[in-house]
């Protein structure tokens, strides 16, 4: 597979994700309605309703990473890259791709994995009474949000290096 095909592949993976994980942004929002009106008007309150919003807001935050980086709305320095030309921002995030995003990302999935295998084998739960099970599934959203941005960079370091080498026009990752 070639560079600009893998590159499509992955964004086009990236955008259906972060298409699939923005939905989850209304479950939140519901979520978070019933479980104020919930604690204020009947004076109930529960761990579950709890874990239950940071979870979503978790998977929000880690599986939307990769389409993030996609759609170039992360956050980044600006001071040297909004007033270089098109040429040194591809050789700027080439840069950083290689210096930072992947070592990073590398460093997150080496790191978060053996937690998340612990978890599904010993089918870890919350330790709060009243408390969501299966805790796994949101030490392995850590390890899969990283794998979606490492792989992103990916296609943003090929995207960028077909544009320096002349074998495509415009500088963003398609």
């Amino acid at each position: 597979m070639h560079m600009r095909a893998m590159s499509q592949f992955i964004s086009s993976l990236n955008e259906h994700i972060g298409k699939a994980v923005s939905g989850l942004n209304v479950l939140l929002i519901v979520i978070v309605c019933v479980d104020v009106v919930a604690r204020y008007a009947f004076k109930h309150s529960s761990a579950a309703f709890y874990e239950l919003e940071w979870h979503i807001f978790s998977m929000i935050f880690l599986m939307g990473a990769g389409w993030t980086l996609r759609h170039d709305q992360h956050v980044r320095v600006d001071i040297l890259y909004a007033k270089a030309n098109p040429h040194l921002q591809a050789l700027l995030d080439i840069i950083g791709v290689v210096l930072l995003l992947i070592p990073f990302s590398l460093t997150l999935i080496v790191t978060a994995l053996p937690y998340a295998l612990v978890a599904f084998q010993t089918s870890e739960g919350s330790p709060d009474t009243g408390g969501l099970p299966c805790r796994w599934i949101i030490k392995s959203a850590i390890v899969i949000g990283a794998g979606l941005i490492l792989l992103q960079g990916l296609a943003m370091l090929f995207e960028k290096t077909l544009f320096l080498i002349g074998r495509k026009e415009r500088s963003d990752v398609a």
